[in-house]
């Protein structure tokens, strides 16, 4: 049987791999990164200037999982990128290999063991709680049912001091035009179930604080899935001389990151009452806002540490009355760039520009109230560079195993 190659981006370089072997004996291109446990056999590889995880499974699932991802990439949600599907592998002496799915590496991101190996304390649970309940629902809204939803199967990237969880497995998944509440109440279900039990194994591998009460952080999330639902789905019902009550919610929404793209607004026979339900939302507020002012593309927390520091800025510079994209220009070139410059070229693999220029603000304000008096940003900044950029681990792309219980485990997390 040939081999073939279905790919949305092809690249020449894939047909290179040693196809011909099992996944688990490849050594060639391919590259030590933090991992996770898993059902398949994973590797990833780098080749040239990109990187691809590549999974061993069966055929139609790997189809199946390509045309998913594919339209959760179309849809705009944190799913990492399908590649392709790689199938007709055999062996050299002609024996049948399991067909491979392809996906292109999530730059900056760990599977939370890894974040946990990196020093990670349990007062950080609370905020990767709120990153896969973000996650959830987002999927949720878009009629995606998960069916697995779990810790191992979310990729962590650092969001202003939390975190932003991307899909890394979508096997089990299924899209739909819009989800039952049996069917999303399966998923939160299947999320404590399985995040209970990958607390409980972090404490069995002296991870986590077995002080940690588990149980708890489970509740917490299906408490914080429920809020985050009922505040973006929720019927509000008020008096018709309350209007104002409409642009109040679409605010309590932008604060949460979320733009309402449609608003059903409804009143009743005597038009004495009425009843709003956002139909379309969408996270990304503060991130639209920032790429319209600036071009940056970061994560949506990262987006909202930023815009403050600009309007920190246009306040000290008495810019208030000035063209909003000139000042935006500005604080780019005078601070956001000079600043995201001086890390060392050896130390650009540590943190995106967006967090290293979060982690600068954070510094800055230990700094200041130290001295008793405000820092300069660009002291602050040298000063994060010389003392403690240094300590942060790699995190681009890590080249060793992290622990020696993880040694034979699948890469990336599936």
């Amino acid at each position: 049987m040939a081999l073939k190659v279905v790919a949305n981006r092809p690249d020449p370089a894939l047909l290179t791999l040693p196809w011909a072997q099992p996944l688990e004996e490849w050594t060639e291109h391919v590259i030590p990164l933090p991992r996770g446990l898993s059902r398949h056999v994973v590797r990833i590889v780098r080749l040239r200037d990109r990187v691809y995880a590549v999974k061993e499974t069966v055929e139609e699932i790997a189809f199946r999982e390509y045309r998913l991802l594919r339209d959760l990439q179309r849809l705009g949600l944190p799913a990492v990128v399908p590649q392709g599907v790689v199938t007709g592998r055999t062996d050299r002496s002609g024996q049948p290999l399991p067909s491979t799915l392809l996906t292109e590496h999530l730059q900056f991101s760990l599977p939370y063991r890894s974040l946990f190996a990196h020093g990670m304390s349990a007062e950080n649970l609370p905020s990767l709680v709120d990153a896969i309940v973000v996650l959830l629902v987002r999927l949720h809204l878009a009629g995606f049912f998960w069916g697995d939803v779990s810790l191992s199967n979310v990729l962590f990237r650092r969001n202003a001091g939390g975190f932003a969880a991307y899909l890394v497995d979508a096997e089990t998944g299924e899209l739909r035009p819009e989800l039952s509440e049996g069917m999303r109440r399966h998923d939160v279900t299947i999320a404590t179930e399985n995040v209970f039990a990958e607390l409980l194994d972090l404490q069995a591998s002296e991870s986590l604080d077995h002080q940690v009460a588990a149980h708890e952080i489970v509740e917490l999330l299906e408490e914080r899935y429920e809020a985050l639902w009922g505040e973006l789905t929720g019927v509000e019902e008020f008096d018709a001389d309350e209007i104002w009550r409409i642009e109040q919610r679409i605010e309590r929404l932008n604060d949460l990151g979320f733009d309402v793209e449609e608003l059903e607004i409804v009143t009743d026979i005597d038009g004495d009452t009425v009843h709003i339900q956002p139909k379309v939302v969408e996270l990304g507020h503060h991130c639209r806002e920032l790429q319209a002012l600036t071009g940056l593309n970061v994560e949506d927390g990262q987006a909202r540490r930023l815009l403050n520091d600009l309007a920190s800025f246009t306040a000290h510079h008495d810019l208030g009355r000035e063209d909003r994209t000139l000042v935006a220009h500005r604080w780019l070139t005078e601070i956001y760039e000079p600043i995201t410059a001086m890390v060392p070229p050896e130390a650009r693999g540590k943190l995106e520009a967006a967090e290293m220029f979060h982690e600068v603000l954070v510094h800055r304000w230990y700094l200041s109230e130290r001295a008793g008096h405000e820092v300069p940003i660009h002291d602050a900044a040298r000063d994060y560079v010389d003392t403690q950029l240094p300590r942060k681990p790699e995190e681009s792309a890590v080249v060793t195993a992290l622990d020696d219980d993880l040694a034979d485990a699948d890469l990336d997390g599936r």
